[in-house]
């Protein structure tokens, strides 16, 4: 009998102990589609009391709040042990606010009301990020059409380490002359062809003289690299880019420069030189480490200096009025020998505020004077900046007119964990995340650069997955940029030096690099991986990048779209559109291990007219039939029949409209006009017959909520729009019967 119920006694010992642990228990609700109260929202439940707020179902102890700006709101609470808890939000501070709790996804407390739960038996718990009263996430944000796109949102870029490219002289080292080169690889410039890459944009690191392989210690920054070559020769390479089409940006070192510089050089002489404080000196050690625990003040002639990376490279000092005025001749020299734009190396460095090392408000106001500086020499340059960081901390960086668009690095790693794992979720949650912080596409998706392991080696070598990875953020939001050798599958990792090999453009012993001894020794895959092998298989990753870069710079909604959630119902799917004017690209990958035969979709809203679309799936050029996009700009369940997506493959499907046939053609019997539209303060809506009985008037969201109603018996009205958000509604009109409807476009 003692061995019989040892194991229970064991067990209740486990169990008692697991509900002793102190508890972090999240609480998160989706506010998407509701107005939020202006005394916030919060969370009542039977774990206030224990949590130390109170008593318990208090409606206005326990805040939440949204620390990202996405409209999911948050609190984490601290219990000495775990449980079973009930638990709702509330939209206020009283219960007046309450969500009603669907009884599908709440319990009922015994007195009819209906609770949700948590069993919060973990160290850490998360409740789902449902919307307010209801069991699935919010209401989807009616879509914005109104902003502003760019040159840049038509491109795709190409990342170039120079050094590494190609070598036209047989020393070893990449040049601008064997750059130039191979820019028909790239781009020929002719758009009838399909043997080049396609890419629209060159971004080079750094090219400027340095004493350094990675010319990240620049110490003549209005010289070129003379292992590169001269200044002619790279205006020779700017104009043959341009030549074909070919926009060219180039690195900006705005933090700091080599410790060889002759500014530092005078800077360290003596105490009273000119240029002391162009760089940060202390007479002592300030006792403080960098970001990462490294240590950032380095001892020269009896004092400190500060370099954030390393003691050969010291951080300028921004707040010197000289040296400020010295590096925007810099920006304006290279702007007015024709580059395109700027990228920015660790822009969130650039001014410090004690041992506040980055994002502070002088580093803001920085970037800012360089707008100006920037836009006044070329109104259409692009700056584009890394600032490594999460994503709600480099959103600021794109606000404001401070820089036009920021790497993503939080996406790159959700695209490669997501793929690697099989499982779109976290892909899923922080593309919808990008999506509402990002002013509309100002960001810049890629999957690895030249400071992390190469996705080739991160995706363990898995074709399919390189692929999937490759069709996904090509077809994604944003402005992509591509690392070289990237579309032939090349390795890197470890050292930096090692993550930036030779490009592979053949498989001979040396890669068809250089005809000399390369300076670093070429990838052991590059027999196999390859341009000239790679070029001759239509199912090559690079005949692959190829063709995704052909259908991008075909479609105006891959470039130019918004991004809109469509629920798969699957998963293992992750699906998105891209919307532009009256077309859109349906974004479908399987992330599963098996075919998914029709799977189904849907959409909430959009601004898509209503009608029957045609669709094709793009890069197989197969039709798919037709689907119906009704009054809201959305469809429910719909299917392609008979047709199979593989495992790890994308469709990518265009929707053209065939017949549109309005918002509701039935009830356009009543006339009615309503302008102007767009409109930007007051609209007129007015119809001979409107003057004859009573009308009714509605206004509504692209969700369907009614935002206004009225009644008038006049041929015309007034109606106001000056509280309404830009973006698009519909005006309902009813009389006697008869009904009309309209779409109208708000633009302030």
């Amino acid at each position: 009998m003692i061995r019989f119920f040892l194991p229970i006694l064991l067990l209740l010992i486990f169990n008692s102990h697991l509900f002793a642990q102190q508890v972090q228990l999240t609480f998160k609700v989706d506010m998407r589609g509701q107005t939020v109260s202006s005394n916030g929202v919060h969370v009542a439940g039977n774990f206030q009391n224990l949590a130390g707020y109170g008593s318990n179902w208090n409606p206005g102890t326990t805040q939440l709040t949204d620390p990202d700006g996405d409209k999911i709101y948050e609190v984490t609470v601290s219990l000495p042990t775990g449980g079973l808890f009930q638990y709702k939000f509330v939209n206020g501070n009283s219960w007046a606010g309450a969500e009603l709790v669907p009884a599908e996804c709440g319990v009922n407390d015994g007195s009819g009301n209906i609770n949700r739960t948590v069993n919060a038996i973990s160290s850490t718990t998360t409740t789902p990020a449902n919307g307010f009263g209801s069991c699935e996430g919010g209401t989807p944000e009616p879509p914005t059409t109104d902003y502003a796109t760019h040159w840049w949102n038509d491109a795709v870029f190409y990342q170039i380490f120079v050094r590494s490219f190609y070598d036209s002289n047989g020393d070893g080292q990449g040049d601008f002359k064997g750059m130039m080169q191979k820019l028909d690889y790239l781009n020929d410039g002719d758009p009838a062809t399909t043997t080049d890459l396609g890419i629209t944009g060159i971004w080079l690191m750094p090219m400027k003289e340095s004493p350094s392989y990675h010319g990240y210690d620049v110490t003549n920054y209005y010289a070129t690299e003379p292992d590169y070559g001269s200044m002619a020769d790279f205006e020779a390479f700017l104009a043959a880019a341009h030549a074909r089409g070919i926009k060219v940006i180039i690195d900006f070192v705005m933090n700091h420069s080599s410790d060889q510089h002759p500014w530092f050089i005078e800077s360290a002489s003596n105490l009273t030189n000119p240029k002391r404080n162009w760089y940060r000196w202390s007479d002592t050690h300030p006792g403080y480490n960098g970001p990462w625990g490294q240590n950032v003040w380095h001892l020269r002639n009896g004092k400190y200096y500060y370099g954030l990376f390393w003691g050969g490279m010291p951080d300028l000092n921004w707040e010197n009025a000289e040296l400020k005025a010295s590096m925007w001749d810099i920006t304006r020299f290279w702007l007015n020998k024709g580059v395109d734009g700027y990228r920015i190396d660790a822009v969130k460095y650039l001014d410090e505020t004690g041992s506040q090392l980055e994002n502070t408000e002088e580093n803001f106001r920085i970037l800012e004077e360089f707008n100006q500086v920037v836009k006044m020499a070329n109104p259409n340059a692009v700056t584009v900046g890394e600032a490594w960081s999460s994503t709600p901390s480099v959103v600021p960086y794109v606000q404001n007119d401070r820089l036009d668009l920021a790497f993503e690095f939080d996406l790159s790693s959700a695209i490669i964990n997501s793929v690697r794992n099989n499982n779109p979720s976290a892909l899923n949650n922080q593309l919808n995340l990008v999506n509402r912080l990002y002013p509309k596409l100002q960001y810049a998706t890629f999957l690895t650069n030249h400071d992390q392991n190469r996705v080739m080696g991160e995706l363990y070598g898995n074709m399919e997955h390189m692929k999937q990875a490759a069709a996904l953020y090509l077809a994604m939001p944003g402005v992509p940029f591509l690392y070289y050798g990237e579309e032939v599958g090349m390795l890197g990792s470890g050292a930096d030096e090692d993550k930036r090999k030779p490009m592979q453009w053949n498989p001979e012993v040396k890669a068809g690099f250089t005809t000399g001894t390369p300076w670093r020794s070429v990838n052991s895959n590059s027999t196999q991986y390859n341009v000239q092998v790679m070029s001759a298989d239509p199912a090559s990753l690079l005949s692959h990048y190829k063709k995704l870069i052909t259908l991008r710079n075909a479609q105006p909604a891959l470039r130019k779209g918004y991004h809109l959630e469509v629920s798969a119902g699957n998963a293992s799917v992750l699906s998105f559109a891209r919307v532009f004017e009256k077309e859109a690209v349906l974004v479908v990958s399987n992330f599963g291990a098996d075919a998914l035969s029709s799977p189904s979709f849907s959409v909430a809203v959009s601004s898509l007219p209503a009608g029957n679309y045609a669709v094709t799936e793009l890069y197989t050029n197969q039709p798919m039939g037709t689907v119906t996009i009704n009054e809201q700009g959305g469809f429910s369940h719909h299917s392609f029949a008979g047709a199979s997506l593989g495992s790890d493959h994308t469709w990518i499907l265009k929707l053209s409209s065939a017949t549109t046939t309005g918002i509701n053609p039935e009830a356009n019997a009543l006339e009615v006009n309503v302008y102007p539209n767009p409109a930007a303060g007051m609209v007129t809506v007015s119809g001979e017959a409107l003057g004859k009985k009573k009308n009714s008037l509605k206004v509504y969201d692209l969700t369907g909520k009614v935002l206004y109603t009225a009644e008038f018996t006049d041929s015309s009205f007034l109606l106001d729009t000056s509280d309404l958000a830009n973006g698009t509604y519909f005006i309902q009109v009813q009389n006697h019967g008869k009904q009309f409807m309209k779409r109208l476009v708000v633009n302030h």
